[in-house]
């Protein structure tokens, strides 16, 4: 693997130098902002009210499937973490999260949460146009996260990468054992 074998450090080092050159107030503001929306605080919290308002609408399936997506997605975040132990970043703006870095817990958990809550949202009466912008208005916040994490020094490039990764495997894992229970 190219990350524990120091072979992305090249890519790494470009693209961090490269983002923390263009920083700036305003922007660095916006991205603290940013990072908040996949901190585990405000994810539960949302990720809560989500469920209760799912589960009083009598909609226990997709309260559940939202639940195991991003539960499931921290838990196996948290396992990676524990098997690769990479060191995180020397950090551009505060300090670095006292736990590994790869993969990016904020990328991949935000990922399954938003991408998840965009499914459960999206109407089949929907036009096409609106059900394709709630997934890509999900998928450009996962993205925005993803990337403050990189902005704000706190990870490597490759770390949310693999987050966004690994979230991917999870959500299609998932959807497979949807697929297959519906089949049964």
């Amino acid at each position: 693997m190219a990350v524990m074998s120091g072979e992305a450090g090249a890519f790494d080092a470009a693209v961090r130098g490269d983002v923390h050159a263009r920083s700036f107030p305003a922007l660095t503001y916006a991205m603290r902002g940013f990072t908040t929306m996949g901190e585990a605080v405000f994810l539960i919290t949302f990720g809560a009210l989500a469920v209760w308002r799912l589960v009083a609408a009598g909609r226990r399936r997709e309260a559940v499937f939202l639940a195991l997506a991003a539960l499931g997605g921290e838990a196996l975040d948290q396992a990676l973490k524990e098997w690769f132990r990479r060191p995180r970043p020397q950090a551009f703006f505060g300090v670095a999260p006292d736990n590994y870095s790869f993969p990016s817990g904020h990328a991949m958990v935000s990922l399954c949460f938003y991408l998840v809550l965009a499914e459960i949202v999206i109407e089949e009466e929907w036009p096409h146009g609106h059900r394709l912008l709630a997934r890509a208005v999900a998928v450009a916040l996962s993205l925005l996260v993803g990337f403050s994490r990189i902005y704000l020094g706190v990870h490597y490039p490759t770390d949310v990468l693999a987050g966004y990764a690994a979230a991917i495997v999870w959500l299609a894992v998932l959807r497979s054992v949807h697929k297959w229970r519906h089949v049964r």
